[in-house]
């Protein structure tokens, strides 16, 4: 069926779905899905048609092969003329498309943030009238723009706007995963496929119209191009090679009848033909993103003979089919295809991502400007999440590079911009094409295979003699340039992770001999990273500093700041961020800093105490690490996922995971990874009450009374080795290593630190003034909310010192708070301790904490308030308090009712109304 078909034949169950679909007054979204000339287009066209007539304003797009590797040229063809229209958007939504659409610098948006802009445009215009948005051929959408189609199809219900897309069902797309509603369109029945013909072709001789009918097989375009292709036969017979093969798909075969107008046209006519075929000609409106397409002249002749169609609305000139599109370029020649793309890079000068495509087409040889050229259209896809497109620039940029330097830097830069999207099959590729003789040993070729095998493999060892070597190379080069600064931050990752002290000591010298090439950045990285109890003195501050603007930093140089603030205790304050950019990061291609992000989230998660969501980012980190290859982020994600499940009791679990990382990073010398093991198998064997198997592996990862240099989990688990020292008898090595934890100064480097190094202070205290002294001091840290695991245990600890020597109604209170604070979290073995140490003291086992929290009248009623959804302001104006008043009462309240959300308040305070006082 063609464009000009007022009436269709057959499709009465589409044309009712596609009615109902446009009648509907809620907003909602539907694919057309079928083969190739089946009909989709003209069904569309019927919509249209509909909506029009029921005052609809209606948006045509349609996705073209040629700019399906062009980041969000699909999303600008759909919403350039509402972006032009009298309804626009809101400054904010405004700067979100032109980072975007790459009006201006900025950093690429996520799919969240177009959508929602793209919500708020679709809603400010559908306010004055009902919108429908109509995608043609959308298998060709550029993924960027795909994404944030199906991101609002799913978020229209409630709007009257509609989108309605034609995908061809031979050809994947993103729509394939969309769970989208859907039509499928099949082929016409035999009645309803003789009707069309004999409409369109009355004349036919019998025998030419039943071959027609068998070979089109009820496609409707092959029903009315068939006999075309034989006009000028009016007999039985149709024209030699006409009927095609069985053996040959369909579209092949109307390919070949395509082809035979085609060649049959003037060398003006098809140069111009195919001028309009690469660039992408056929989409309508004719505006596919900054810049218009090209625009064919002189080619009635086409026109002429069904090859071209005029659009109605717009008058430009299309394909009449994507089909005809693809023959035109099929049957160019090389060398005229490469000099219709020589001539369409200089119509798009002005254009740098669209002259790119051309440029990387038109040339053979090398050509350091086509290199140029291709090398910034790959940083500009980058910014606005188009890595894929970036690859294939630089791979492309590297083949026409004049010297073996350029090749070898702009195949690195390829491949490590395909390892941070998570590509690595093809990072390795790229990294092997780029160790030819001359390129072998280069720092951007080290670069990128370093990361790779660091990531992928988990080689710590080679990897860091191999970028030792390159930075000292680049170190004295004249212009050592970003990949310096890309070999600084991954020398010091490699050296995290191999937690050795030779390699440590010998990256700090490395740094030390760059002076003044290195900035503080990576000073601070360096010193968090390594040994926080021997260099972490003094960072918090700058740390601190930072995460109070994150404004214009890159992703990865805050997720490397947030490294810091783990090491330092400081996450929370970089947590916003992360949970705010990680979309971003994973749907714009940048799924290497994404994994990072979410393990960073799963950390504060953890600290603070909200372990079902850790669980739930653990796992969304996981999946994405194991599809993605990224083998050592898996095992440091599931030494993650170990220690949760320790601390919540499921010992099997856990030690499950611990085994599964011990076994891949041990005989790696991955440190990192078998430290954080090893603090599992402590948790586990502490949740399960075997206290000599947690001093074991606690002793494992740092000798009593000192701090082994280069270990992370050293001082993370000065709590634990203290505990179960003092559990097994072991109380001078327990007194030896919480005085150890004092001398270092640990108090001083975080407050997760401090918080356990006066816990253990006062645990192995010979005196009961010490004791209390530094129980208060835990307790009443600034901090100690924060950290409601570390807190709880604390407190176990310090009633059962008080019931020994102050009798059960001094430990009451406290055990009763531990207790709680263990089921809240569900750390299940603690829980059921502290419920014994409190049947100890005679009390109920579930006495509630608050009857025994020292409420002032004046907490008891803000708590009430805010239990009941007052803000703090309300709740001021109530009171006669100021808000800053109240938030500070609630401030000394929650760590009474041993809580750390609002939303906890109304639970706690519940639970202290219905307690029972002590038999």
């Amino acid at each position: 069926m063609d464009s000009a078909t007022t009436t269709l034949v057959g499709r009465e169950g589409e044309q009712a779905r596609l009615a109902a679909f446009v009648e509907a007054a809620a907003g909602q979204a539907l694919v057309v899905r079928g083969e190739a000339g089946v009909g989709k287009s003209t069904l569309l066209d019927y919509a249209v048609g509909l909506a029009r007539q029921s005052g609809h304003l209606v948006i045509r797009a349609t996705g073209v092969e040629a700019e399906s590797e062009l980041p969000y040229a699909g999303l600008h063809q759909l919403l350039h003329p509402l972006l032009s229209g009298a309804v626009r958007p809101d400054d904010g939504c405004r700067a979100v498309f032109d980072a975007a659409f790459a009006q201006h610098e900025g950093k690429p948006p996520s799919v969240m943030a177009l959508g929602v802009a793209m919500l708020g445009l679709l809603s400010r215009v559908a306010a004055k009238q009902p919108l429908l948005l109509v995608l043609d051929d959308g298998q060709w959408l550029d993924d960027p723009s795909a994404d944030v189609c199906g991101f609002v199809s799913r978020r229209i219900a409630d709007s009257p706007v509609k989108l309605l897309v034609a995908v061809r069902a031979d050809i994947a797309s993103r729509f394939d995963t969309g769970a989208l509603p859907e039509r499928l369109v099949g082929a016409l029945s035999d009645d309803d496929a003789a009707r069309l013909l004999d409409r369109h072709h009355p004349a036919l001789g019998k025998h030419a119209r039943q071959m027609v009918l068998d070979q089109a097989q009820g496609n409707p375009l092959a029903l009315l191009e068939l006999p075309a292709h034989g006009a000028g036969h009016p007999g039985d017979e149709l024209p030699p090679g006409a009927s095609g093969r069985h053996d040959v798909p369909l579209p092949r075969r109307l390919q070949l009848l395509y082809g035979t107008r085609i060649a049959a046209l003037s060398d003006t006519v098809r140069a111009e033909l195919l001028m309009g075929a690469l660039d992408g000609v056929g989409a309508r409106p004719g505006d596919a993103g900054p810049g218009p397409r090209y625009r064919m002249r002189n080619v009635d002749e086409a026109v002429a003979c069904g090859l071209l169609d005029t659009e109605p609305v717009t008058d430009d000139l299309t394909f009449r089919h994507p089909l005809v599109r693809s023959s035109v370029v099929q049957l160019a020649t090389p060398n005229q295809r490469r000099a219709a793309h020589t001539a369409l890079a200089q119509v798009h000068r002005d254009n740098l991502e669209r002259r790119a495509v051309h440029l990387a087409a038109a040339t053979l040889d090398p050509d350091e400007e086509v290199a140029e050229v291709l090398e910034a259209a790959a940083g500009s896809a980058t910014r606005r999440g188009g890595a894929i497109a970036a690859v294939a620039w630089l791979t492309r940029a590297a083949e026409l590079s004049e010297n073996h330097a350029d090749r070898s830097r702009r195949l690195g830069d390829a491949a490590f911009v395909a390892g941070h999207a998570a590509l690595l099959g093809q990072a390795r590729k790229l990294v092997l094409y780029g160790t030819a003789p001359d390129s072998a040993g280069s720092p951007a070729s080290v670069l990128a295979t370093a990361h790779l095998a660091l990531y992928q493999d988990g080689d710590v060892r080679s990897t860091h003699r191999q970028v030792t070597a390159a930075i000292e190379r680049l170190r004295s080069s004249a212009q050592p340039g970003e990949v310096l600064a890309r070999l600084v931050i991954l020398l010091l990752a490699i050296s995290q992770y191999a937690a050795d002290r030779a390699l440590w000591q010998r990256a700090h010298e490395l740094l030390d001999s760059l002076g003044d090439l290195v900035t503080e950045q990576p000073r601070v990285y360096s010193n968090t990273w390594s040994d926080v109890v021997r260099h972490g003195q003094g960072w918090s501050e700058p740390v601190e500093r930072a995460a109070a603007d994150l404004r214009g930093r890159e992703p990865w140089e805050v997720t490397h700041l947030a490294v810091s603030a783990y090491h330092l205790d400081l996450l929370t304050q970089y947590r916003p961020y992360l949970q705010r950019a990680v979309a971003r990061e994973v749907e714009t291609g940048a799924v290497f800093s994404g994994m990072a992000m979410l393990n960073l989230t799963m950390l504060d998660q953890m600290a603070v105490g909200e372990w079902e969501a850790a669980e739930r980012t653990g796992m969304r980190a996981l999946a994405l690490e194991m599809e993605h290859g990224h083998e050592l982020f898996a095992h440091q994600t599931r030494g993650y996922l170990a220690q949760l499940a320790a601390l919540r009791g499921q010992v099997g679990t856990a030690r499950d995971l611990q085994a599964v990382v011990d076994a891949w990073a041990r005989p790696r010398g991955i440190g990192f990874l078998t430290q954080l093991a090893d603090a599992a198998g402590v948790t586990a064997a502490l949740s399960a009450g075997d206290y000599e198997t947690a001093y074991l592996y606690a002793i494992g990862i740092t000798p009593p009374g000192t701090f082994a240099p280069y270990a992370d989990q050293a001082s993370r688990t000065l709590l634990d080795l203290v505990e179960a020292a003092m559990r097994t008898g072991r109380t001078d090595q327990a007194r030896r290593h919480a005085l150890a934890a004092r001398d270092a100064g640990l108090p001083g480097l975080s407050p997760r630190l401090a918080l356990i190094t006066y816990g253990a202070l006062a645990m192995t205290a010979d005196g009961d003034e010490e004791a209390a002294e530094m129980y208060a001091r835990a307790e009443s840290h600034e901090a100690a909310a924060r950290f409601p695991f570390e807190l709880a245990r604390i407190r176990l600890a310090h009633g059962n010192r008080l019931r020994r020597t102050q009798g059960r109604a001094a430990a009451l209170r406290l055990l009763v708070l531990a207790a709680e604070s263990f089921d809240r979290l569900g750390a299940t073995g603690w829980a059921e301790r502290a419920r014994t140490e409190l049947r100890g003291t005679g009390a109920a086992p579930r006495v509630s904490t608050l009857s025994l929290a020292s409420l002032t009248w004046q907490e008891r009623r803000i708590a009430d308030l805010a239990a009941g959804g007052l803000t703090n302001k309300e709740i001021g104006k109530r009171m006669h308090l100021s808000p800053r008043t109240v938030s500070s009462h609630l401030y000394r309240v929650f760590p009474k009712l041993g809580i750390t959300t609002r939303a906890a308040l109304r639970d706690a305070l519940s639970r202290m109304d219905e307690v029972t006082s002590p038999v």
